[in-house]
C-alpha cells in the first residue's frame, strides 16, 4: 500500500504533465539554483519568534498544534488583518504566533467559546474563515480530552515523517487536502506536512534526537508559487496571469488552482534533484518561503483562493 507522501508525489506529476495554465522554466532553474544556499537555510522557527523556543518542549509542541489548527492558512483579506502589540503592528503568520505565545505565557488554555475566540483574534482588518478556525480548535480540544494526554506524549515515539504524517492526518480530519484534476485524485496535505516538519525539526533542535524528514515533498501554498513566479521559474499563461495580477479570486479545486499548487511541488522536486539531494525538499521549501519575506524581491502578487488548505 502506498504511503501518503508517495501519493502526493505521483499525483502531482500527473498534473505537471498535463498542465495548461502553468509552465516550469527549467532554464531559469538551472541559472539560479546554484546561487541558492538551501543546505544552510535555517528552519523558519530558528529565529525564535516571541520566545517560542524558550518554552518547555511539551509546550512548544502544544503551540505548534494550536498554530497549525488556526493559523497557517488564508492569512490575506480584502483589508489586511493585523494586531497592535508591544512589538509593533503585526500581521499574518507572526500575528497569530504572537497571540498564541502570549496566551501560553499567561498560562491560559484554548478551551474557548466562539465569542472568546473572536475576542482572542480581534484586530484591524479582515481575517477569513473564523468559524472554520474555531471548529478546528474545538476538534483539537476534543481529541486531547478523548486521549487524556498532552499532544507531546502522543507523538513522542514518532521520529520519521512518514509515520508522523500518517498519525496527524488520521487524527485531524480538518487537515485533509485533496483535489480532483482531469478525473484523478490529487494529494497535497500542505498543513499536515508543515506540522510534521515543524514537530520533527523542533524536537531535533531542542532534544537532540535523530529524526528523518527526507520524505516530505513541500507545502503548496500561495507564497511559494508567488516567489517562484517572481524569479521566473513558474510561468502563468495569459489568462491565468491576468486573473492573478488583477486579484481575481481563483476558485478552490479549479484546474488553475491545482496547477499552481502542483507545479510548486514539482519545482521543489526538480531543484532537489539538481542539487543532487544535498538538501531536503522541505529545506528548499522553507528557503523559498523565506525569500518571500523580502518585499524587495516580490514584484508580482500571489494568487488568491478562499480555502482552508493553505
Amino acid at each position: 500500500m502506498k504511503n501518503l507522501l508517495t501519493k502526493i508525489k505521483e499525483s502531482n506529476e500527473f498534473v505537471y504533465k498535463n498542465s495548461e495554465y502553468v509552465h516550469i522554466n527549467e532554464e531559469v532553474i538551472n541559472k539560479i539554483v546554484e546561487s541558492f544556499n538551501f543546505i544552510k537555510s535555517p528552519h523558519w522557527l530558528d529565529s525564535n519568534p516571541f520566545g517560542v523556543l524558550d518554552l518547555p518542549i511539551n509546550e512548544i509542541i502544544n503551540f505548534l498544534l494550536v498554530y497549525h489548527a488556526i493559523g497557517d492558512y488564508c492569512l490575506w483579506g480584502t483589508t489586511k488583518w493585523k494586531i497592535k502589540t508591544k512589538e509593533g503592528d503585526l500581521d499574518g503568520t507572526f500575528a497569530i504566533i504572537y497571540l498564541i505565545i502570549e496566551r501560553m505565557k499567561n498560562k491560559k488554555d484554548f478551551d474557548l467559546t466562539f465569542e472568546e475566540f473572536k475576542e482572542f483574534l480581534k484586530g484591524e482588518g479582515e481575517l477569513y474563515l473564523l468559524e472554520d478556525r474555531y471548529n478546528n480548535l474545538c476538534t483539537v480540544n476534543e481529541f486531547l480530552k478523548t486521549h487524556n494526554k498532552e499532544f507531546y506524549d502522543l507523538i513522542y515515539n514518532f521520529r520519521d515523517d512518514i509515520s508522523l504524517l500518517d498519525f496527524i492526518v488520521r487524527s485531524f480530519p480538518f487537515l485533509k487536502d485533496e483535489s480532483e484534476y482531469k478525473g484523478k485524485r490529487i494529494y497535497f496535505y500542505k498543513r499536515a506536512q508543515l506540522l510534521t516538519s515543524d514537530i520533527l525539526n523542533i524536537r531535533k533542535k531542542v532534544e537532540g534526537i535523530k529524526v528523518d524528514c527526507t520524505h516530505l515533498v513541500g507545502c503548496a501554498d500561495y507564497k511559494i508559487p508567488q516567489v517562484m513566479r517572481c524569479l521566473g521559474i513558474l510561468e502563468f499563461n495569459e489568462e491565468l496571469s491576468s486573473l492573478v495580477d488583477s486579484s481575481t479570486l481563483i476558485p478552490e479545486n479549479s484546474e488553475m488552482e491545482v496547477e499552481i499548487r502542483s507545479n510548486d511541488l514539482i519545482t521543489i522536486d526538480k531543484i532537489y534533484e539538481k542539487l543532487n539531494k544535498k538538501a531536503t525538499r522541505m529545506n528548499i521549501n522553507d528557503y523559498i518561503w523565506t525569500l518571500g519575506q523580502d518585499k524587495t524581491k516580490i514584484t508580482k502578487p500571489y494568487h488568491k483562493t478562499l480555502t482552508s488548505k493553505y
